[in-house]
């Protein structure tokens, strides 16, 4: 098993800036803004031979008993069991406060595997800098700049030589000495779900490689904010990992969120709502957004999540506009259905169909995440869609469906010219491509796209996944020579 290291602290003391700087990445929010990170974010790094499991947390402030700060500190308190090691940040510029004192009580109910860190020391006397925090009795402090990297290599090995006798990882190293960047297992050490870039080309702009297959389906939970996201995605692993609040804005941060399931291992990323950007103003929200939309890139399948009680906003639209464009698998849930009436919900259905027209390809589902009603079929409907999205298609298949296609109906004459389509491959996948070759199919109006789209679709079961549809007219190689004579 990987060790596994706990960030712990008061709000703005740079556990995010630790935690991207030991992991090598930037996952983690970082703004001078205290409250910030509010979910558990996993990640990994590695000191030499030695791989381990990194935890951030939100701000801990253990007296709390209602609103989001006591969710955040139920978060908290759920890393100090699950960790092997902790590492208490404390601010150098700010000194001893009562409320680090407060977290220092609780933690020496641990035992001794906390390791007090001062952070922010950058341009300080390491010694004085120390001598205050020794009265919280958590032994010797280390002072360290998480932001300028000063004293980090040091420390983390300090805080991992306990586990140094453990079994090397069998991949090497490099020499920096700590952080390698990936994905954190999961919370109870599960084994590594780690997957791969879902947005690596093989030719055709934004198709999966076909010989590539990610260990962990990437399943991005996107919507307005309030819709019942992280409700969801709790429900779904069966455990509160997620800060889940009845307020606009919870979730600040995309989070990943590995498990498994009927022995397929998967891995939700709960997003930030996204809100209509002429109503995002705080540059948080701004960086937040950001990060859900990266999430949608570097997903496999995306759930738009609806509110039933909201309604259907024009920010829905442009969130399913936005996957569409991106290629990724979709799967439409209509959340808090149990809350809508008879009436309330056919006039809901009647919307849906006339607001979301151009995702006839999707699944649209009802369900209700308080209360684990359909969750089964979101994951069924997000499998389909992978699967859909990932399907190989032989030439020769897609070559005798295009001449179906063409016996049936041809493509209307354009200028007394009617264009000629000879034969069909498959230019990627995720989201399929479909490839047409032949001439003067510059010509083809967007219906015909649209009926070819629908013959490829019904005839190969492409549910849950956008299909692109690519005309490429030959040349006339005696083009030329036939002018030059």
């Amino acid at each position: 098993m990987l060790p596994v290291v706990a960030l712990i602290g008061r709000p703005n003391v740079g556990k995010s800036t630790l935690f991207n700087r030991l992991t090598r990445s930037r996952d983690a929010l970082v703004a001078d803004l205290p409250g910030l990170t509010r979910d558990r974010q996993y990640g990994r790094g590695r000191v030499g031979p030695i791989p381990y499991i990194l935890v951030d947390t939100g701000g801990f402030e253990p007296d709390s008993r209602s609103g989001v700060t006591a969710l955040m500190a139920r978060q908290t308190r759920q890393a100090l069991v699950e960790a092997d090691r902790l590492l208490f940040l404390v601010d150098a510029r700010d000194g001893l406060t009562p409320h680090d004192q407060d977290i220092a009580t609780e933690l020496r109910r641990l035992g001794d595997k906390t390791l007090l860190v001062v952070n922010k020391a950058e341009g300080m006397p390491t010694d004085n800098v120390a001598a205050e925090f020794h009265a919280l009795g958590l032994g010797e402090p280390w002072v360290i700049s998480s932001a300028h990297g000063d004293g980090v290599g040091d420390m983390i090995e300090a805080a991992l030589e306990p586990f140094t006798d453990a079994e090397p990882d069998p991949v090497s190293s490099d020499d920096a000495g700590f952080a390698e960047p990936a994905q954190a297992p999961s919370a109870n050490q599960a084994a590594s779900v780690g997957s791969d870039d879902a947005r690596v080309p093989d030719g055709e702009a934004g198709s999966e490689p076909e010989d590539k297959e990610p260990r962990a389906v990437r399943i991005a939970v996107v919507g307005r904010p309030n819709a019942g996201k992280s409700t969801l995605i709790n429900a779904l692993i069966g455990e509160e990992r997620l800060v889940a609040f009845d307020m606009p804005g919870t979730t600040r941060d995309a989070v990943t969120v590995p498990f498994e399931r009927n022995g397929r291992s998967y891995e939700l990323v709960d997003t930030a709502g996204v809100r209509r950007r002429s109503r995002v103003s705080d540059a948080i929200e701004k960086f937040s957004v950001i990060k859900a939309l990266q999430a949608i890139e570097a997903s496999h399948v995306c759930v738009l999540l609806l509110d039933a009680r909201e309604g259907i906003a024009e920010q829905d639209t442009r969130l399913a506009g936005y996957v569409l464009e991106a290629g990724r698998a979709l799967v439409v849930a209509v959340n808090k259905w149990d809350l809508l009436d008879s009436g309330e919900r056919d006039w809901f259905k009647q919307t849906l169909e006339r607001r979301f027209h151009f995702l006839s390809f999707a699944r649209f589902l009802y369900v209700s995440a308080l209360h684990g009603q359909g969750l089964s079929a979101v994951m069924r409907a997000a499998d389909d869609a992978w699967k859909a999205a990932t399907r190989q298609l032989s030439t020769p298949k897609l070559t005798r469906t295009l001449h179906e296609a063409v016996t049936r109906q041809q493509p209307p004459r354009s200028g007394g010219v009617r264009p000629k389509l000879r034969y069909a491959h498959q230019g990627g996948r995720n989201p399929p491509v479909v490839v047409v070759h032949g001439s003067a199919l510059d010509r083809v109006p967007e219906s015909y796209r649209r009926y070819l789209e629908g013959v490829f679709r019904r005839e190969y079961g492409l549910d849950g996944t956008p299909l692109r549809i690519e005309l490429r007219s030959g040349t006339n190689p005696y083009a030329k020579a036939g002018r030059r004579r």
